[in-house]
């Protein structure tokens, strides 16, 4: 109270004084004001900013506005650079942030090209130490078998063809062909030859858009050549069709990448190397009509070095299929496969996607921006409506470039034997994109939607799962509207639609998607699946052994020790015993599983928990008995007969516990229950199947790696020999298991099958057509694996760097090593 008695007097004070002495306040503000009028303090220098940071900032964001003339943007910078080139930090940075835009930003390339056209006029010194860096990083990047920095460095050069002596660019890819000739001679199989001819072709046409002329012969020759490699079919394309036609959809050509880009060079060369949607941004606005260019100082091109042995690299050098989800419209919405653009647009794309994987926002943005890294009039403007490109004038391109961007980002998604990244990324690349443009990506993705369902009958059945899961991920809580909920389950379709429907619950709540579905939908989604706890069935005097799995279950709660759990553990067993029960361990074990997994039921963290006190009662299981180690996948299952994802995800978790064995969860899904083959059309069983998979051959991966390291002691490399011997003969066990179960299936050969008379009744023939989709998945693993392995063996020293990027690709679950040997694991009437 004292407080603020004593502010009240203060202010009491105040308002006193303002009314005595008003001339006084007056004159002091007076004065106040009059000081601020006659501020003597020297104004501010203004910030200059330094010449690097200029060009830096401008070169990042050179092409990326529609708003912006790109020639004057590269004029620009190359007039700073010009200017300010006796400062250290430019020359040092403007450099290495050339090469650092070439290898991270392919759409960027004939822009960064046209910048050092521009300054080699004034200061062709600076050119010739680009060029002198850039080969030395080339040669680097050969020597390691980094073929795509190959690529993206030799169309830099290309782009930069007008400025080089003599020939330039053709006697390097002159020499490339010769190694691919070898590679090829040495094996008709050899997938390494295909990528490096892939990089000749790729390279031609920045050749012949670059400023340089008079080349057309020595392009023509180079296409003459690759004509041999690139023409032939290649064994290998079987094992990466994305659809071998198992289904009612069947009919869709694969076209290999390699041959349609020689066509469509051939064509392009018969029209006089038109290239339209390649951009010229070194042709300058600002010469008059008639003027004439000034002659450009030539340089001469720094050795290039190509080894005479070739490295893979870690990346696998597999035959590529054309893959679109615009193909089939009435109206072109992206290239054809007859146009060049088709392929160059693709290449630009996807390198930016895999090379950006690091930030999906900036991969998201260069998406969207597509439309200014080429020539003007490719694309019709963007989010332009699909029902309005009928209306464009005949003769103008109706490309939309979010449909280009979006097939790219799928073609990725959905490539065999596996994307280069973790599909998350891919998923979240496509989210990004919406959120960026909403109105331009949505209906690209819809159309997309919509081919692709269409064709899931004939779809590989690993590209169906992996466009389910980007499907609910992308549109959870979003209304059906296809028409097929009548089809029988064994059907693609049906199986796709009851699949996408249990992940959708996965992200969210039954109730709430059974509100989002039409009336026909809801059946699909029974009341039980409302549940957020099953019931514990022993709960039921009807089921056998019901007191006892009620005690266990208090036990186990009270956290019991085992030698209290015995006693009721034994009483089970003696009564199935007398009950006739082959192994009494099985309905014990169905007890105990039944119990951990109704304590667990609140969340994983619960299960895990339980699990985990419960691990060595789970892992003396194992030894004791096979069958009763496969019983608890059946009770994990059967409790969460509603919800088999989160039955899955446990099962996951037993097997890094080490209670299950990978071969174990394989017998159970693909011997045990196999039936007639209705288990395989279940979207979980895959999902559990194809995750113990990668489990082993992961691992596997590892120690592979770990043995190819240099400089590594004797003694532990025979250890980690004998290790892999054992790991690769359980690996090959697992496969031929996987196998065994699916061959009969696939042939029809199973006992309920055989039993039947009639093989076309309850959708036999359709269930046969599952035992081959799973059939041809399993031996594309398998391939895949044994042709890694072998090449990682005979590539063993290959230093430190490639033992990093192998052990980078093996953590982002992609593949490393080429398939050379993969044909051969391929049964010709499967695949």
């Amino acid at each position: 109270m004292a407080a603020i008695e004593e502010a009240t007097t203060f202010a009491n004070d105040v308002l006193e004084a303002r009314s005595t002495f008003p001339d006084v306040i007056t004159s002091v503000n007076q004065y106040v004001v009059e000081d601020d009028e006659f501020d003597r303090r020297p104004p501010r220098r203004p910030y200059q900013e330094p010449a690097h940071l200029k060009v830096r900032k401008q070169l990042l964001a050179i092409a990326e506005s529609p708003l912006k003339k790109t020639d004057e943007e590269v004029q620009t910078i190359a007039n700073i650079v010009v200017e300010n080139y006796d400062d250290d930090d430019l020359q040092g940075n403007f450099s290495d942030l050339i090469l650092q835009l070439i290898v991270e930003q392919a759409l960027k390339i004939p822009f960064v090209a046209a910048v050092i056209l521009a300054l080699n006029p004034k200061k062709p010194e600076l050119a010739q130490e680009i060029l002198t860096k850039a080969t030395r990083l080339l040669n680097g990047y050969f020597r390691d078998g980094a073929w795509r920095e190959v690529k993206l460095l030799l169309r830099f050069f290309a782009c930069l063809q007008g400025i080089l002596e003599d020939e330039g660019v053709f006697p390097v890819l002159e020499e490339l062909f010769s190694r691919a000739a070898d590679l090829q001679a040495a094996s008709i199989d050899d997938s390494l030859g295909l990528a490096i001819v892939k990089i000749i072709l790729l390279t031609i046409p920045y050749l012949m858009a670059s400023s340089a002329s008079g080349f057309e012969a020595q392009a023509n020759t180079l296409l003459e050549k690759t004509d041999i490699i690139a023409s032939a079919p290649h064994a290998l394309e079987a094992l990466v069709d994305p659809y071998p036609g198992s289904g009612d959809d069947a009919g869709h050509e694969a076209q290999s990448i390699i041959s349609l880009l020689q066509k469509q060079l051939q064509a392009e060369a018969a029209q006089s190397w038109e290239l339209a949607c390649l951009p010229r941004p070194w042709r300058t606005a600002s010469l008059k009509d008639g003027d004439e260019p000034a002659t450009p100082t030539k340089h001469r091109l720094p050795p290039i070095k190509v080894p005479s042995s070739v490295s893979p690299g870690v990346r696998p050098q597999l035959p590529e299929i054309y893959f679109s989800v615009y193909a089939d419209q009435d109206v072109e919405t992206v290239p054809p496969t007859s146009s060049v653009a088709s392929l160059i647009l693709r290449d630009s794309l996807v390198d930016t996607i895999n090379t950006l994987d690091y930030n999906r926002n900036a991969t998201a943005k260069f998406l969207i921006d597509l439309d200014c890294y080429f020539a003007p009039e490719t694309f019709v403007k963007r989010a332009t409506p699909f029902d309005r490109l009928k209306e464009v004038e005949e003769g103008r391109s109706t490309w939309k470039p979010e449909d280009v961007a979006v097939d790219a980002v799928f073609s990725q998604l959905l490539q065999l034997p596996n994307a280069e990244h973790k599909l998350v990324y891919y998923h979240a690349v496509l989210t990004e994109s919406c959120k960026i443009a909403p109105a331009a990506i949505a209906p690209s993705l819809g159309r997309a939607i919509r081919y692709l369902y269409r064709n899931v009958d004939a779809m590989d059945l690993e590209l169906e799962y992996r466009f389910m899961d980007w499907f609910t991920h992308h549109l959870s809580n979003f209304g059906f509207t296809v028409d097929d909920v009548e089809l029988p389950l064994a059907k693609p379709k049906k199986a796709f639609i009851v699949g996408a429907l249990e992940k959708e619950i996965r992200l969210s709540f039954a109730q709430r998607i059974r509100g989002t579905l039409p009336e026909p939908y809801q059946a699909l989604i029974p009341a039980a699946k409302d549940k957020d706890i099953p019931d514990f069935k022993y709960n039921s005097d009807q089921m056998p052994y019901a007191p006892q799995a009620r005690e266990i279950l208090r036990l186990i709660r009270a956290k019991a020790s085992d030698s209290e759990l015995d006693p009721h553990l034994s009483s089970i067993e003696s009564e199935a015993s007398a009950r006739g029960v082959e192994d009494p361990l099985v309905p014990s074990t169905d007890a105990y599983v039944t119990a951990i997994c109704f304590i667990g039921s609140k969340s994983l963290s619960h299960v895990l928990s339980c699990i985990e006190r419960c691990r060595d009662r789970l892992l003396a299981l194992g030894p004791s008995s096979e069958t009763a180690r496969r019983q608890i996948i059946t009770s994990v299952m059967d409790y969460w007969a509603e919800k088999p994802g989160v039955g899955v995800n446990i099962v996951d978790k037993l097997l890094n516990y080490t209670i299950l064995t990978p071969i174990s969860v394989v017998h159970w899904a693909l011997a045990d229950n196999i039936g007639k083959g209705k288990i395989l059309t279940h979207a979980h069983i895959f999902e559990m199947v194809a995750s113990t998979m990668h489990k082993v051959t992961n691992r596997v991966r590892q120690i592979v790696i770990a043995r190819d390291q240099p400089d590594l002691p004797a003694e532990q490399f025979a250890i980690l020999d004998e290790t892999l011997e054992k790991e690769r003969a359980q690996m090959k066990e697992l496969f031929a298991t996987a196998e065994e179960a699916l061959v009969g299936v696939a042939s029809g050969i199973v006992d309920e099958m055989a039993e039947s008379r009639n093989q076309d009744t309850d959708g036999e023939a359709l269930l046969r057509g599952w035992g081959e989709r799973w059939l041809r998945v399993v031996r594309r693993k398998n391939a895949v694996e044994e042709a890694w392995i072998a090449d990682m063996l005979a590539n063993r020293g290959q230093g430190m760097e490639g033992v990093e990027k192998a052990r980078d690709a093996v953590a982002n679950g992609s593949e490393s090593g080429t398939l050379g040997m993969a044909e051969e694991k391929i049964d010709d009437g499967i695949s």
